[in-house]
C-alpha cells in the first residue's frame, strides 16, 4: 500500500470512494456531485487529499483536509473533514495509514494540529485514540445550518 497526494489526475478513482463516502453518511448516490464536489477542491486549491492506493493499483480509501486557523494559538490547524476506506478494504490498516499521513503532513506544515469530528457510533473512534487522538471534553460544538 502506498498513500500518495491525490490531483485530479486521480479524480477518476476518487469519485466512487467520495460517493461511498456520502452514501455511508445516508445521502443519495450521486457519482455526478461527488465529480463537481471534488473537482472544485483541487480547481480552487483549497483542500489536501491522500489517497491510499494497493501494490495492484487499487484506491482503497482517503482522506480530505481542510486549513483553517487558531487565533488563540496564532498557529494554522487543519481539520481532518473525511476519512473514508471502502469496504473491500476494511480492517487492513488503511485508516490507520491515512491518519498517520495526515498527521505527518500536519507537523511538515509547522501546523497546531489536525482536529476531527465523528459520530458518538462510530467504531472508528477506537483507532483515533489508539493513534494518539484525544477526545475533547472541555469544549462544546455548536452547528448553525441554513
Amino acid at each position: 500500500m502506498e498513500i500518495i497526494t491525490a490531483t485530479k489526475a486521480h479524480l477518476h478513482q476518487l469519485v466512487p470512494l467520495f460517493d461511498g463516502y456520502r452514501v455511508f453518511y445516508k445521502q443519495p448516490s450521486s457519482i455526478e456531485r461527488a465529480e463537481t464536489f471534488l473537482s472544485e477542491r483541487f480547481q480552487q486549491n483549497d483542500s489536501v487529499l491522500y489517497m491510499a492506493v494497493s501494490d495492484e493499483g487499487d484506491a482503497m480509501g482517503f482522506t480530505q483536509l481542510y486549513p483553517s486557523f487558531s487565533s488563540v494559538s496564532t498557529q494554522r490547524t487543519y481539520i481532518l473533514n473525511d476519512l473514508f476506506v471502502s469496504e473491500a478494504h476494511r480492517k487492513k490498516g488503511v485508516g490507520e495509514a491515512l491518519m498517520v499521513r495526515a498527521k505527518e503532513f500536519a507537523i511538515v506544515q509547522g501546523a497546531k494540529g489536525v482536529t476531527l469530528e465523528t459520530g458518538i457510533d462510530n467504531p472508528a473512534q477506537k483507532l483515533y485514540e489508539r493513534l494518539g487522538w484525544k477526545r475533547d471534553t472541555e469544549v462544546f460544538h455548536y452547528t448553525w445550518e441554513i
